[in-house]
């Protein structure tokens, strides 16, 4: 496996972030209104032939591979495809993550494209959110090949739709094993916890 990526420019990713975030932001919002909507059964046939022209559109002219690029001024990837941070990807929220020496943060919004149990966000969301920004810190944001070996989630109550707080530490690194810790939480408190293992590949491992 290869984890190097395709270098992006600073003022080329500028431009495509201004290009592809109010694209994907719209997307989102017509995921929303899809799951929402009371229109009639007229309506939504129109609204489905509109999809699909633009669906035509969009695929005259695809890309092969990964979606992920290098940053050539922070040296970190850009993972467009990422169902978490992904800023070409309308089902990640999107987590806009913050750094601090001790570990990372992000705060979001989850609609009802996102719920589970009446009200509440998915468990396998929740756990989703976790691995990511759990893997942020156990990877030096996402600049080592450290990938999850487990990840144990405990639900304390039902995490609600709407806006959420995820954070992460990183407990210890130890040879080829990184441990990390974090949690979701909503104005109450926290709603999950969850500690994860994240290892080197063998493939990585002699690169060391």
């Amino acid at each position: 496996m290869d984890f190097t990526f395709d270098a992006i420019s600073a003022d080329e990713h500028e431009r495509a972030q201004a290009v592809y975030t109010p694209f994907t932001q719209a997307i989102r919002d017509l995921i929303d209104a899809a799951v929402r909507t009371g229109v009639d059964g007229q309506t939504i046939e129109q609204a489905q032939h509109a999809i699909e022209a633009v669906t035509a559109t969009l695929t005259v002219a695809e890309q092969d591979g990964t979606r992920t690029l290098r940053h050539e001024g922070t040296g970190r990837p850009i993972a467009w495809g990422n169902p978490v941070v992904g800023g070409r990807n309308a089902i990640a929220p999107p987590l806009d993550i913050q750094y601090t020496d001790r570990g990372c943060w992000a705060e979001f919004d989850l609609g009802a494209a996102y719920e589970g149990p009446p009200g509440w966000v998915h468990g396998g969301m929740c756990a989703l959110v976790l691995d990511h920004i759990l893997g942020e810190v156990a990877s030096d944001q996402l600049s080592k090949p450290f990938f999850t070996g487990t990840l144990t989630c405990k639900y304390l109550r039902g995490t609600p739709l709407g806006r959420l707080r995820a954070e992460a530490r990183l407990d210890r690194v130890d040879g080829i094993k990184a441990y990390a810790h974090g949690h979701i939480s909503d104005t109450e408190g926290i709603t999950v916890e969850a500690d994860g293992v994240f290892i080197m590949p063998a493939w990585a491992r002699d690169q060391r």
